[in-house]
């Protein structure tokens, strides 16, 4: 059927557009049609109104109709996204678009404008104030129909602003106080958004952070700090500072620092060389200072109302007990105790990272034995199979089975905590591969621990097959 008529002349070709497949997507025809044919069509369709449909869009999924009983006027609606701007900005041809789906448009490597077709020869773009008030003002007058008010935008940094704040802050002529002031504009600014950072980072930030971070006054190397570890390094910067021991030992000390946010910052650092280090004779030398260990496990004490706190720990903790031979360190420092106490502290991803820091601890002996000595521990395993991620019941049950393979007592705690049913619910669940294998090898394990009005009938347990680690 017709769905949108563009435009009709007496005896003259019609435009219209066409739905040819699922999902909708329209096409434009000519046709040659008689008016008086036009004509009832037209008296047809109008007992049922359409919004109109740009040529080029597809429609949504969702085909239910959007009515606030207020209607956008053109000019405030990105020509990209259809819908309202709420950071309209103009590019080189004149076209006016939300940020967002202009910058979308860019990324994916167009180099045209998306209305006039004209090549964009600059890709500056430049924010239009008074289309904004306007959208604003428009908002506040239909806010009886629940529009709200557009906030106003934070608009992106000026590279030049970057580029002198930066010369600034690496003056060793300065005064303090200036070069203080900047690096902290900095860091604000690389919050802001991710498209700043980018810009920050493109200027070479990590060449001039780091002489700064360990070779300048205090105030500078903390502020310094707090700067760097918003931007990833590179493999060999990580390697370069790994190989320091001086460096190492300085950030180590800054772990016990009387500001929290310090030694957060100085165990950021310690995490991103770690892990971006690619030599493990390097990351065993890192691993290997007693003092990093009570840092890291320090943090993780800290009170909840400082999240950052708990996520930097546990991300540091987890590199750290990456390096086998120095994992006895971690579990010297308490980090069983503190792991087994705090977990249920920690959002989705970092509740992975703490247990399969736990998983990594319990592969030892001085690990295991410290997690079997927790009361809590394998009735807090047991719980948390099936309930939080597909990774976090892998990890589970893979300590499980490493504690359950060292101590009967473990055993019948886990026995006594439900571990049966979980195990079960596992093997059959859509759970990877190799969490069912955990749970196979725990079952049989396990085998003589249950009780026997508990097994007599249970045809999965009986059929469950010993599956060794690959």
């Amino acid at each position: 059927m017709f769905l949108c008529f563009i435009s009709y002349k007496r005896n003259q070709s019609v435009t219209y557009l066409k739905r040819i497949c699922r999902p909708f997507t329209f096409t434009t025809t000519i046709i040659n049609i008689n008016i008086n044919i036009l004509f009832l069509l037209s008296l047809l369709l109008s007992s049922y109104p359409l919004p109109l449909i740009h040529p080029l869009q597809t429609m949504p999924a969702s085909l239910e109709p959007l009515d606030l009983g207020v209607h956008i006027p053109y000019h405030f609606r990105c020509p990209i996204s259809l819908e309202l701007m709420r950071d309209p900005v103009t590019v080189c041809t004149g076209q006016t678009y939300d940020r967002p789906s202009i910058d979308s448009w860019v990324s994916a490597g167009n180099t045209t404008c998306p209305v006039t077709r004209a090549t964009l020869t600059d890709f500056t773009l430049i924010p239009n104030h008074t289309l904004r008030r306007l959208i604003q003002d428009w908002c506040v007058a239909n806010r009886a129909f629940g529009v709200e008010r557009i906030p106003t935008p934070k608009q992106p940094a000026d590279p030049a602003l970057v580029r002198s704040l930066l010369n600034q802050a690496s003056s060793d002529s300065a005064p303090i106080h200036l070069r203080l002031s900047s690096l902290r504009r900095l860091r604000q600014l690389a919050r802001d958004s991710d498209k700043d950072r980018s810009l920050i980072s493109s200027q070479n930030i990590r060449q001039i952070l780091l002489p700064i971070t360990f070779n300048a006054a205090d105030e500078l190397k903390h502020e310094s700090l707090a700067l760097l570890v918003l931007f990833p390094l590179a493999e060999s910067e990580c390697a370069a500072l790994a190989s320091d021991s001086d460096k190492v030992c300085y950030l180590s000390r800054l772990l016990s620092h009387s500001s929290l946010e310090v030694r957060v910052n100085s165990a950021a650092l310690i995490e991103i060389v770690v892990a971006g280090t690619h030599s493990p004779e390097l990351r065993a030398q890192v691993s290997d200072v007693d003092e990093i260990y009570d840092g890291v496990v320090d943090l993780l004490r800290s009170p909840i109302s400082y999240p950052r706190a708990l996520k930097i720990g546990i991300k540091a903790l987890f590199a750290l007990c990456l390096v086998k031979q120095t994992r006895h360190k971690a579990v010297a420092a308490g980090a069983p105790a503190v792991l087994v106490d705090r977990l249920a502290d920690f959002e989705k991803c970092d509740a992975e990272r703490a247990l399969a820091t736990v998983e990594l601890l319990c592969r030892i002996p001085a690990g295991c034995a410290a997690f079997a000595g927790h009361a809590l521990t394998v009735p807090m395993l047991v719980k948390i199979i099936l309930k939080i991620s597909d990774r976090a019941t892998e990890y589970a049950a893979g300590a499980l089975l490493s504690l359950c393979s060292e101590s009967e007592l473990c055993q019948r705690e886990a026995v006594t905590a439900g571990v049966l049913t979980q195990l079960l619910l596992l093997v059959q669940s859509d759970c990877t591969e190799r969490a069912k294998r955990k749970a196979q090898m725990l079952l049989k394990l396990l085998r003589d621990s249950w009780p026997q009005d508990c097994i007599g009938n249970s045809d999965d347990f009986a059929c469950s097959q010993f599956i060794g680690e690959e």
